[in-house]
């Protein structure tokens, strides 16, 4: 009838607000979420702890001198080979010198290096990349092979052949890694770059006028920090292996620096005699270390990469 009113919504506004409520809860739940709320979603709950870790180990390589007991370079005859006590928590090594001490401090020297060789590779991986991009053709064909070339030198055999030129350094060993990790960095981040390139916004900027630095710079290169500060971390626990072993070898840090697989490397003798402490409380900080810096970068990898399937 013409004069009855009906108080109920028409159909269609009742399946527009079950619609609107559903996104909202969507938005609400798998949203962008910034801050502490994203890096808590990234790494979960392992990942937080595993991130702790670092944080601690960041921490006790900035203070080292008001963390550690005892100087990490003076010992006693008196003292050598002393088991884990209240004084000497983790023991004394071969020369009388505290253990957790030369841990502590050996924070910094197993920390500098990698940090040397990701952030170098990192620079170049990222530079090689973006201009094979950029310009393609023979310029990128050009870069492939010079990759490729690097890719036949395995990283240890690049450092050990600067350490056999330059002399044993922590500085010469954490370059030649460097060059040794850019192949497989560049690779990654030119594929990852390569497909921003053809989207079309780049296109749209090139119209307006905006020159390649600025459109790589501005553009490119904020859409692929992701992929590059995954690789850094997971580098980074490559290079702490990798700058472990050389100094285990005697090609990376020199005695008496405290260094952690310098440390592994000078209890190896003490070892056989059955003094453990040395070379098992070092070997287990550079294994806690290294598993943590994988596990953070998997996760942060992972994770947006199984964000953009679903």
């Amino acid at each position: 009838m013409t004069g009855r009113t009906s108080t109920e919504p028409p159909a269609n506004t009742v399946g527009q607000d079950t619609v609107a409520v559903q996104a909202v809860r969507r938005r609400r739940l798998d949203g962008p979420v910034t801050g502490w709320g994203l890096v808590r979603r990234r790494l979960g709950t392992l990942g937080l702890v595993c991130a702790g870790v670092l944080g601690l180990v960041l921490l006790t390589a900035i203070f080292a001198p008001l963390l550690a007991p005892y100087d990490p370079y003076q010992g006693s005859v008196v003292d050598r080979h002393l088991p884990p006590s209240p004084e000497h928590w983790f023991g004394t090594d071969q020369s009388g010198r505290d253990i957790l001490s030369r841990i502590i401090w050996g924070a910094r020297t197993s920390l500098i290096g990698p940090t040397i060789v990701v952030l170098v590779a990192a620079a170049a991986a990222v530079t090689l990349a973006l201009t094979a991009v950029w310009f393609g053709g023979r310029v990128d064909a050009f870069i492939g092979r010079v990759l490729d070339i690097l890719f036949a030198f395995p990283n240890m055999l690049l450092a050990i052949l600067a350490v056999a030129i330059f002399g044993p350094s922590l500085l010469t060993a954490s370059i030649a890694l460097a060059i040794g990790f850019t192949p497989y960095s560049a690779r990654v981040i030119r594929s990852v770059a390569l497909r921003e390139r053809n989207l079309p916004y780049v296109a749209s900027a090139q119209l307006q006028g905006i020159s390649g630095f600025l459109i790589t710079v501005r553009h490119i290169l904020p859409n692929v920090r992701t992929q590059i500060l995954t690789g850094m971390t997971i580098n980074f626990g490559y290079a702490m292996i990798d700058l472990a072993a050389l100094s285990f070898l005697g090609l990376g840090v020199q005695p008496p620096t405290p260094d952690w697989g310098l440390m592994v490397s000078n209890g190896q003798s003490s070892l056989l005699q059955g003094y453990w402490e040395q070379s098992v409380f070092a070997g287990l900080a550079i294994v806690i270390t290294v598993a943590a810096l994988g596990y953070v970068g998997e996760q942060l990898g992972g994770r947006r990469a199984a964000g953009r399937m679903r």
